[in-house]
């Protein structure tokens, strides 16, 4: 069995004993795997900023899975996908990449080649480089920021700071050290400066600002 257990796969599927089969299989290969019977249902936990790739069917009830996908990317939700589908033909595989799918797989598929896509699209993404604490994600090569799957908007230092809080999850930092990291040797700021970005970059954070905890006399921690 793999070592994947920090990695959230979601399958949405409307065949419910098809897709508690796929989920149980990458449960037992060291995945989290969580299965969606609609695609209402795919769209909102695709959108949670909780999973790391998608399986989305195209046969759904109420919402199809292309447009589940369409959505996701019209929303600037980067989350990998793979359509599961039961169309071999060209145009609907044209039709699902088109929607903003990273793979295709046709049913009846063999449970290896599901894996080695996992595996593919893992690799192509860079997966190890997304930082993450709860619903908070942060893309150091595209510099996007979402919280529960929706993008917000920072600054340029208000991007480093919270990549540098994540990059140290667990560890305390002094402002003195946020300072030279975010504003570099050169900045000559009161460190009062990283309090005053703080409070920026919680309130961009919204609800889930309270994830950069305060150490009173020493700094800033996130996910201690």
């Amino acid at each position: 069995m793999g070592d994947h257990l920090d990695m959230r796969i979601l399958l949405v599927e409307d065949d419910h004993r098809l897709a508690n089969l796929v989920a149980a299989r990458l449960k037992r290969e060291g995945y989290d795997a969580v299965p969606c019977f609609t695609g209402e249902e795919g769209l909102d936990l695709a959108m949670s900023g909780e999973f790391d790739i998608a399986a989305i069917d195209v046969m759904l009830p109420g919402m199809d899975g292309v447009t589940l996908t369409k959505t996701l990317r019209d929303r600037g939700i980067q989350l990998p996908v793979i359509m599961l589908t039961a169309k071999d033909a060209v145009e609907d595989k044209v039709e699902g990449l088109r929607a903003g799918a990273d793979d295709y797989l046709v049913k009846p598929f063999a449970f290896a080649e599901l894996l080695a896509r996992i595996e593919a699209l893992t690799r192509r993404f860079g997966r190890d480089e997304r930082l993450t604490c709860g619903t908070v994600a942060l893309d150091p090569l595209s510099r996007r920021v979402s919280v529960s799957g929706e993008n917000i908007e920072l600054t340029a230092k208000e991007f480093d700071l919270l990549e540098c809080l994540l990059r140290n999850r667990g560890r305390v930092l002094t402002r003195e050290e946020l300072k030279e990291y975010v504003w570099d040797f050169s900045f000559d700021a009161q460190t009062k400066v990283v309090d005053l970005y703080v409070h920026y970059l919680r309130r961009k954070l919204g609800d889930k600002g309270n994830i950069v905890e305060t150490v009173r006399g020493v700094g800033y921690v996130v996910g201690r």
